[in-house]
């Protein structure tokens, strides 16, 4: 199925907002803490039940989606016309916002895996031998972080995929009128001789 730049967009940036909302969520619903048991020699931290792991990794997966999405965007033989990838990188403006969109994702995912992982890890590990031990969880602030950069690596993406067009559009413009002059040249000079014979 032949996709267009507008359909390309639209999922890039679908999937950039429910990452960000998936984020969101998922440092609402996160806990300030657990609740410590003291036992014989050791603390057991209890965790009230919550899906902060599950929603930061599902935040995590669109973010991955809008990325693979954002990047094949670029380079997608819109309408057949496939167009090299040193024309698009010719455009300086197109070359900052990739990068841009690059680190944003990069940042991105740090800040929404970094948290998800480390309560993940809490869970699992509840029994401390620290009786001073104050359950904590995740570092509060990350997952919603992650978030908004998440939303502003979508918003990258499409700046980027925008400014890929118009290169694209530049190339073809040009090649098409290489193509004109090559082609009214040759013409010429094919009359040339019989001209020149008259």
């Amino acid at each position: 199925m032949a996709m267009s730049v507008k359909q390309m967009a639209l999922l890039v940036s679908t999937f950039g907002i429910l990452s960000f909302i998936f984020g969101v969520i998922a440092e609402n619903k996160k806990p300030a803490s657990g609740t410590p048991i003291t036992r014989k020699g050791s603390v057991t931290c209890k965790y009230p039940s919550d899906p902060t792991v599950a929603l930061g990794y599902i935040s995590v997966a669109f973010l991955a989606a809008s990325t693979v999405a954002g990047y094949l965007s670029l380079f997608y033989p819109y309408k057949g016309k496939a167009v090299p990838h040193a024309a698009l990188f010719r455009s300086t403006s197109f070359v900052v916002f990739f990068n841009i969109a690059l680190g944003t994702t990069g940042l991105a995912a740090t800040l929404l895996l970094w948290p998800t992982i480390t309560e993940q890890l809490h869970l699992m590990h509840n029994v401390h031998s620290n009786l001073q031990t104050d359950c904590p969880t995740a570092k509060t602030g990350l997952l919603g972080g992650g978030a908004f950069l998440s939303l502003d690596s979508a918003l990258f993406w499409l700046v980027a995929l925008m400014l890929a067009d118009n290169a694209r559009d530049d190339y073809l413009d040009e090649t098409a009128t290489k193509g004109g002059r090559d082609g009214l040249t040759s013409a010429y000079d094919a009359d040339e001789p019989v001209k020149g014979s008259a």
